[in-house]
């Protein structure tokens, strides 16, 4: 009796994202449901109400993200089978993009830990994606020192981010070009977003009698969303440009090498199917 290896030839096999099952789904809807909540209570809390710019609700939000991360990495591990190596891999990605994020801090929105983000959401599929960004972000804050009630709402922002990339189409059959035109578009208007999301979690604690772009609890929806736009043109629109604008030029430039070592990986990382054995006789 002998054992023979019946895999086909890594060369030969195509990295495929992690499908989403339907406990991955039901984990991500539950922690975006819980993020939209954190962003969006704010707007519903009565005029009268003594907010502190999430002074009180961020540390029960980031436990319960933390939990909820847990929750979508272990439906993904079960409904996908995969091995400690995947893991692992995260792990590595997530100290890289952490790595990167200080480099440019504060000038211009040169954030090169964008481009990362897209590319490894697209590799490795929404789900895991999420995860990463959420831990990536985490990761850089105790990097940086960046600890504090804004946390868990840059968490939630850059696990969407991700997410986002391992959503668009084709993630079988979209190469070359065409894929890199793709992810450098969507990260253009992701960067976007991200700033924009992020603005909406300090903009509802910012005083009505100190600026005429602040949130003010009396004013009706249409005049609040006018003011949010005046925000976020005049404090955000130019650290966001530039954020878009790196992110779609790495992407261009190193999108291709980049692509090539994250698919290597998954195949190397058992992110499919894992070699089998068939038993034949001499």
């Amino acid at each position: 009796m002998s054992l023979q290896a019946t895999s086909r030839p890594s060369a030969q096999r195509q990295a495929r994202a992690v499908r989403l099952g339907p406990r991955s789904i039901a984990a991500l809807a539950l922690v975006s449901a819980v993020g939209v909540a954190g962003f969006g209570w704010p707007f519903l809390a009565p005029p009268t109400s003594r907010l502190s710019a999430h002074a009180q609700d961020a540390p029960w939000l980031f436990a319960g993200v933390l939990v909820l991360l847990v929750a979508v990495v272990a439906a993904a591990i079960s409904e996908s089978g995969l091995g400690p190596k995947a893991v692992a891999m995260l792990g590595v990605l997530a100290a890289t993009g952490a790595a990167l994020r200080p480099i440019g801090a504060g000038t211009a929105g040169i954030e090169p830990m964008f481009f990362l983000m897209v590319l490894s959401g697209r590799v490795l599929g929404p789900g895991f994606g999420f995860v990463l960004g959420s831990v990536t972000m985490f990761a850089s804050a105790l990097l940086t020192g960046g600890v504090g009630p804004w946390l868990p709402f840059q968490m939630l922002a850059m696990g969407w981010f991700a997410m986002g990339a391992g959503l668009l189409p084709g993630p079988d059959r979209l190469r070359g070009r065409a894929e890199l035109a793709m992810l450098a578009g969507y990260g253009f208007l992701a960067a976007f977003a991200y700033g924009t999301v992020m603005n909406m979690a300090g903009w509802p604690f910012m005083s009505a009698l100190a600026s005429n772009v602040a949130f003010d609890p009396h004013a009706p929806v249409a005049a609040n969303l006018a003011r949010f736009v005046a925000y976020c043109l005049a404090t955000s629109l130019g650290w966001d440009l530039g954020r878009a604008v790196v992110t779609v030029v790495l992407t261009l430039t190193l999108g291709p090498a980049v692509l090539r070592a994250l698919r290597r990986a998954t195949r190397r990382a058992a992110f499919e199917t894992p070699v089998t054995f068939d038993a034949t006789e001499k």
